[in-house]
């Protein structure tokens, strides 16, 4: 049982999910206040993508990201910001010729990967440890180990803590394989993603299997998504790890009823409540986490 809970709000997510929800933040505006909603619940990291002002679709601009975090930090709301730096790494195989990229193809370096990391330089940024098939149409996701390495070894340099995103169990055998050279700093920092087609399912079997092949000594989160974001994460708790929530995983806060950012953070905080524990606030999570700022 974890008893001092750091919850993570993730607050848009890069899905086609606004027009399902009119919660769900676009412009760097929404989206920094969103963050900042989610940090008055009682979320001590909000994980951060942006979109497209105009579209609403995913963006990866450098400068949308650099708004939000000038937004949040503007504030004078304390709150750990965590990039996503998983945006560059779709392809979608092109119908006549598979040897070719397609249309929603978006693959880049690993340096254009980190271009908004270099440059905002958050506490935590998002590591996805490994390739995986996303859905049931021709979308992979695609993260290798030379672009990975490479990853791992900048965001040290410059001070900022990967979030290793792990999806299945392969995922994390190469995360403990960076670990080992010495390519993460202590505590090594895992999120475990459950749910997403076709990752690991959403399930305390596979939450426990999965919790069972981390390094001793690691950091770890994890979630479940739409439906199952509250019941995972109350197993989660009981497992001893830290929780994650937000519209990016899931729209709803009960049947029918669409959830803000601010309402999942509300609920699991009453969960953690519940079972005995507390949610600890943005400095006590860059203390546990050994981030940039924390207490020594």
């Amino acid at each position: 049982m974890n008893y001092e809970v750091i919850i993570t709000c993730a607050v848009t997510g890069a899905g086609d999910t606004r027009g399902r929800s009119p919660h769900v933040p676009v412009t760097p505006k929404e989206i920094a206040d969103a963050a900042i909603e989610a940090a008055k619940a009682g979320a001590a990291i909000a994980h951060i993508h942006v979109r497209d002002p105009e579209t609403g679709k995913a963006s990866r601009d450098p400068k949308l990201f650099k708004e939000v975090v000038d937004r949040v930090r503007d504030s004078g709301t304390d709150v750990v910001i965590n990039l996503t730096a998983g945006m560059g790494g779709d392809w979608v195989p092109d119908a006549d010729n598979p040897a070719m990229p397609g249309p929603g193809t978006d693959m880049i370096s690993a340096d254009d990967r980190l271009i908004h990391i270099k440059q905002c330089l958050p506490e935590i940024c998002s590591l996805d440890c490994g390739t995986l098939n996303f859905g049931d149409g021709d979308n992979i996701y695609i993260s290798t180990p030379p672009t990975l390495r490479h990853m791992a070894q900048k965001v040290r340099e410059w001070g900022v803590k990967p979030e290793m995103e792990v999806f299945e169990l392969g995922h994390i055998r190469f995360a403990r394989q960076m670990v080992k050279e010495g390519l993460i700093a202590d505590p090594p920092m895992f999120q475990i993603c459950l749910g997403i087609p076709w990752g690991a399912d959403q399930s305390v079997d596979t939450l426990k299997v999965m919790k069972d092949h981390l390094p001793q000594d690691a950091s770890w989160a994890g979630f479940g998504i739409s439906r199952m974001q509250m019941p995972m994460a109350a197993a989660v708790v009981a497992m001893g790890g830290n929780v994650r929530v937000g519209l990016e995983d899931n729209l709803m806060l009960d049947r029918g009823v669409l959830a803000t950012n601010g309402q999942l953070v509300t609920r699991v905080v009453e969960i953690i409540e519940r079972m005995g524990g507390r949610a600890v606030t943005a400095q006590e999570a860059r203390t546990k986490l050994k981030l940039r700022g924390g207490d020594s």
